[in-house]
């Protein structure tokens, strides 16, 4: 296993230091976690009721094997076939399939950098860390990795990284989708999923063409102008040349140029063997969404084609989901997803704000340091009421968002905010008693 070990070491006055310069990043950190809170609430409600007015409006289209103009302008319900006629071509590697969606992904066999960290705090406040780099993985990757950029100067020359083809990942759609009478635009179009994978067919001259690109030539270590080939005798089992016969003397072997080019379903390697993958082989796959889908969509009705609807609150609403599937349907999907956002939100929101805080407490660990123990103990303490002030200081701005967008609930939270905040204080103001010397 090829390792490698860097320590480093910083002193109580630069950990010191870098704890004051992190409290302006922690600044503005909570500064970014408070906006992105009060946005977020904000966004769901609007959303929300933009979903509810659309869903108060829909009319079913029905038969879409005609244009209805009495629905033009409506924001209907429709489900049908999407088709396509269209042929989706891949430039490089000449590959066409009638299809909504074509698609090309491209990987690296290249070698990978691990570390691992290990910090230890020293008696005086300063800290140690060592950190230890391996190179003994090899991975696909979607990226080619610089070894340029390795830690270790050994593992630069012998881990080196090399990419035998430069190819790009490629993503080619469909222009004209048709369902029933009517045609799809882009933005339809585009949310058309479930793409599988596709069967590759390469041309000869592509095959040649790619070969000659990435597979320089092997040259045979005899010399070819001294090449004798030996006469076969009958002892070896084959034919012996009559005396009459011209043998075959002074032949020159030709360079030859391995196979480098293979192809086996979805995937086109790029490299001498799929089976044992060298360092810089590429792996593509290609993938197609069919020309014929079962879709069902909600859009505003624009003669023969489709945009989104335009809610009073100026949100947009439209969507497509692969399958039949009821408005009803669709627009609880949309309500559940908008929901499953929020919180994901939510909690990018509070652990932004926690950690904010955490950084604007850490000089005070880093003073107590000076002792390891005690500077981990306020650790554990700044710790603490960073979760707790960050908790308490997000549900008081969500629920004051919610006092903005719905009071009713916003009230409720509000209360458990203000709770949160008084056993804080009461937590700290209990330790601060505890302190004080007994008479």
């Amino acid at each position: 296993m090829a390792t490698h070990t860097v320590t480093t070491s910083k002193s109580w006055f630069q950990r010191l230091g870098s704890s004051f310069g992190g409290i302006i990043f922690g600044i503005i950190l909570f500064v970014i976690g408070t906006i992105l809170l009060w946005w977020n609430e904000g966004n769901f409600v609007k959303t929300q009721v933009a979903l509810k007015e659309a869903q108060g409006v829909t009319q079913e289209l029905g038969d879409i094997s005609s244009i209805d103009s009495a629905l033009n302008g409506q924001l209907v319900h429709a489900t049908g076939e999407a088709k396509t006629d269209d042929i989706l071509e891949d430039p490089v590697f000449g590959i066409a399939a009638n299809a909504i969606r074509l698609e090309r992904s491209v990987e690296f066999y290249q070698w990978v950098e691990d570390s691992k960290k290990e910090t230890k705090q020293k008696l005086g406040g300063g800290e140690e860390t060592v950190t230890t780099y391996t190179y003994d993985r090899k991975e696909w990757v979607a990226n080619p990795i610089d070894s340029s950029r390795f830690s270790s100067p050994e593992a630069r020359e012998t881990h080196k990284n090399t990419v035998i083809a430069n190819v790009e990942n490629f993503k080619v759609q469909a222009k004209e989708v048709t369902f029933g009478a009517y045609r799809l635009p882009d933005f339809l179009i585009g949310s058309i999923s479930g793409s599988e994978s596709l069967t590759v067919e390469l041309s000869a001259d592509v095959i040649a063409k790619l070969n000659q690109q990435i597979a320089p030539p092997i040259v045979p270590s005899i010399p070819v102008e001294t090449v004798n080939l030996p006469e076969p005798t009958p002892a070896q089992g084959m034919f012996q040349f009559g005396e009459d016969e011209e043998k075959p003397t002074d032949t020159p072997l030709v360079p030859l140029q391995p196979q480098m080019v293979h192809v086996s379903g979805g995937t086109v390697y790029l490299g001498q063997s799929p089976a044992q993958p060298n360092i810089g082989d590429v792996r593509v796959t290609f993938k197609y969404t069919k020309p014929i889908n079962t879709v069902s969509l909600i859009a505003k009705l624009n003669g023969d084609t489709f945009e989104t609807f335009k809610a009073k609150n100026g949100r947009s609403v439209s969507m497509l989901s692969i399958g039949t599937h009821s408005a009803e349907n669709m627009f609880e999907s949309a309500h559940a997803a908008n929901s499953m956002w929020t919180w994901i939100l939510r909690i990018v929101g509070v652990l932004l704000v926690c950690m904010s805080i955490g950084m604007m407490l850490a000089p005070l660990s880093v003073l107590a340091s000076v002792i390891p123990f005690l500077g981990k103990l306020v650790g554990v303490g700044t710790g603490l009421v960073s979760m707790l002030f960050g908790l308490a200081w997000s549900l008081l701005i969500i629920a004051l968002a919610w006092l903005f967008y719905r009071p009713l609930i916003g009230i409720i939270l509000l209360v458990a905010a203000v709770g949160l905040i008084a056993l804080l204080f009461s937590k700290l103001s209990g330790k601060k008693t505890d302190a004080l010397p007994k008479q």
